[in-house]
């Protein structure tokens, strides 16, 4: 049996925003066309979970948003008030029994933990950033552990300011947007924030500009040209070397499965993608912009100049000035009175993160809320060569859902999704067991980067859905597939015979033959049940008529923002807006500190630490590691939103891995 590799192939190497398409080439075995979906479909689908609510933004205390025209009766004993909105974090005076109790934990502190006086807290933000905690053996940084790091720099005395190193990111704009909303609030705190970029484009320019003051070198290579989306297609090519794929994609803008099938963008897709673009280029404008007090126009026409030369920025007020790291610290040496020293006093994000919020004083107490962390592609079970923190599995995501649904110990709970999808039957069982917990206790959803496909299957579960402005949101649609493999077996002198009893056996099995027409139309039905079967349940999650879920699915992926307006979102904003509807749907003040509780907090094992450890030597990058994952864990339907991934990456070796793999093909055939 022929076993093809799962390729992802990279976004490319200059775009500020890129599209990359993730493929998924399995045995026809591996890749099988139905998954049994519980429950037929009901016309009528009101929702006793949900309370339908006013999408509004944590920025402000209301905004107009999308009223659904129908709406379901509320869970027993929850509150139909308006949602409320909360900042990042805010910054609070401690009472003077406090602030001693802080004194003496600080002396008291084991030496990892211990800061000096007067330093300053320097942070790298570049290449990935989770949405997961990370352990000390884990590579990359962790978008939780960012912001509580601003958190606890506000608070903390021995912290005099804060000093980002700004370089490419290789994560969505919702983080982005996360991290930009606590740069923003830190600075409330009447402590300096000086970001530093010596490489970067529009995505990390848009965080950068959040902070009170921004340097470069003479020397930076800061590219301002606009922004883009693109992807790739590998239909000609799979042609060539004898490989005809058959791929179902329902849903008129379900874009996975487009790399294989297809030899261009379709309509549809282009629609989708422009107006996304549009969403994530206009909010960049309007942003820029405010912060620097121009009109928009203004901004476009500066950015359409061609910005290359970094002293116009400077020239231009986009920057402070002109330095060299060693002149920015030797400024902020003399800010923070240490000229006498031989070096500017430092604790870096890694030591940092080890410092408790109890230390601090501001450590959460009482009440409970668990915070459920889902990040990365769905599977049913984990594969032979998964780590730790390899995506999510459905097995193991269940097991912590009825722990928490068991537990009296829990308020709410917050779910926080950051995923393109997977597994159509492993996000259908996290939807159940999600939906039963909301029976018990209050449930927020919170997403991340995205939430598509199988990762918004798993965030319609809940009550209430909170997004960031730009979280790719949606794609409600299936996609399946196998690979007709006739004529690379004859070119390869290949055979393979077949024996079968059942008129549809051969379906899966069969890749040396193209699809009987009796086989195609089953092939083509399955896909419909699945997704027909994933609209009828989001209808009945979103308290909305199937017709009207039709019009918002179709495979479609929104921002968080358009999502607001059409039913599928309810409230635009990040972590702390969940926090602040959890304490309201538990009937927590929202003056009150309570204990957040990390469920999926992460262990490091002993896959991990070698894969830490040794990762750079041996050459093993994530998106290899990502490939050897996939192929030993995906199966059946897929929910996925692989067609689009918005993000940059400077290191474009996924896409050398898949053009290696063809040439070496072609090579062959040749």
């Amino acid at each position: 049996m022929a076993r093809l590799l799962v390729l992802r192939s990279a976004p490319y190497h200059r775009s500020s925003l890129s599209a990359a398409t993730t493929t998924a080439l399995l045995s026809p075995s591996k890749l099988r066309h139905s998954a049994s979906f519980p429950h037929p479909a009901r016309r009528l689908l009101p929702s006793p979970l949900r309370v339908p609510a006013r999408a509004i933004e944590s920025s402000s205390s209301s905004s107009s948003g999308a009223t659904k025209q129908e709406e379901a009766p509320p869970a027993a004993g929850e509150a139909q008030e308006p949602l409320p909105a909360a900042p990042a974090f805010v910054v609070e005076e401690l009472g003077w029994g406090t602030q001693l109790a802080v004194k003496v934990k600080m002396l008291v502190a084991p030496p990892w933990q211990r800061v000096r006086k007067g330093s300053v807290l320097t942070m790298k933000l570049r290449g990935e950033v989770t949405d997961q905690l990370k352990t000390r053996f884990s590579s990359g940084l962790s978008l939780p552990q960012i912001c509580e790091n601003f958190e606890k720099a506000a608070y903390d005395p021995r912290i005099s300011g804060i000093y980002l190193h700004i370089e490419p990111l290789s994560c969505g704009w919702g983080k982005v947007d996360e991290i930009r909303r606590h740069i923003v609030d830190f600075k409330k705190s009447g402590k300096f924030v000086v970001g530093y970029m010596p490489v970067g484009g529009e995505k990390e320019y848009y965080l950068a500009s959040a902070c009170a003051e921004l340097y470069a070198p003479p020397s930076a290579y800061v590219a301002l040209y606009g922004l883009t989306i693109q992807q790739t297609f590998l239909r000609g090519v799979l042609e060539k070397v004898g490989v005809q794929p058959e791929v179902q994609r329902i849903g008129r803008y379900k874009s996975a499965g487009d790399q294989l099938a297809r030899r261009s963008m379709s309509n549809e897709v282009r629609e989708m993608l422009a107006a996304l673009l549009d969403n994530i280029y206009g909010n960049w404008l309007d942003t820029v912009s405010s912060k620097h007090g121009k009109k928009k126009e203004e901004t476009e026409e500066f950015i359409n100049s061609g910005v290359y030369q970094v002293e116009r920025l400077k020239e231009e007020g986009w920057i402070t000035d002109l330095l060299y790291d060693d002149e920015v610290m030797t400024m902020l040496k003399e800010r923070v009175g240490q000229n006498d020293k031989k070096s500017l006093r430092m604790v870096d994000y890694s030591k940092y993160s080890r410092v408790r919020k109890s230390t601090l004083g501001i450590e959460g107490g009482g009440d409970r809320i668990a915070v459920i962390r889902a990040s990365g592609s769905i599977t049913r079970t984990r594969g032979r060569l998964s780590v730790g923190s390899s995506g999510i599995v459905a097995e193991q995501f269940i097991e912590k859902i009825r722990t928490v649904r068991e537990s009296e110990k829990y308020k709410a709970v917050i779910l926080r999704i950051d995923s393109p999808g997977g597994d159509a039957l492993a996000s259908d069982l996290m939807w159940r067991e999600i939906r039963l917990l909301a029976d018990s206790k209050p449930v927020i959803a919170s997403m991340s980067d995205v939430a598509a496909s199988g990762g918004y299957y798993m965030a319609m579960a809940a009550p209430v859905i909170v997004a960031e402005k730009l979280t790719l949101t949606g794609s409600i649609g299936v996609v399946t597939g196998k690979f007709i493999l006739q004529k690379l077996y004859e070119r390869i002198d290949f055979n393979k015979e077949i024996l079968s009893k059942g008129r549809y056996a051969e379906l899966n099995a069969a890749d040396n033959r193209p699809l009987r027409q009796d086989e195609a139309e089953l092939f083509e039905k399955s896909a419909q049940n699945a997704y027909a079967s994933f609209r009828d349940k989001a209808a009945m999650s979103r308290s909305m008529s199937i017709d009207e879920m039709e019009t918002v699915a179709q495979g479609r992926v929104w921002s968080g923002q358009d999502a607001a307006s059409r039913g599928l979102v309810d409230s635009l904003g990040g972590f702390s807006q969940a926090l602040a509807i959890a304490k309201q749907r538990a009937n927590i003040p929202q003056d009150k500190k309570v204990q957040l509780v990390e469920i999926s907090k992460a262990s490091p094992s002993l896959p991990e630490i070698l894969s830490g450890i040794g990762g750079s030597l041996l050459g093993v990058d994530r998106v290899v590691k990502g490939v050897l994952q996939d192929v030993t864990s995906l199966n059946g339907v897929q929910a996925r939103m692989d067609g689009i991934l918005f993000e940059r990456l400077e290191n474009a070796s996924g896409e050398s891995q898949l053009f290696v793999l063809i040439k070496e093909i072609v090579n062959y055939f040749d």
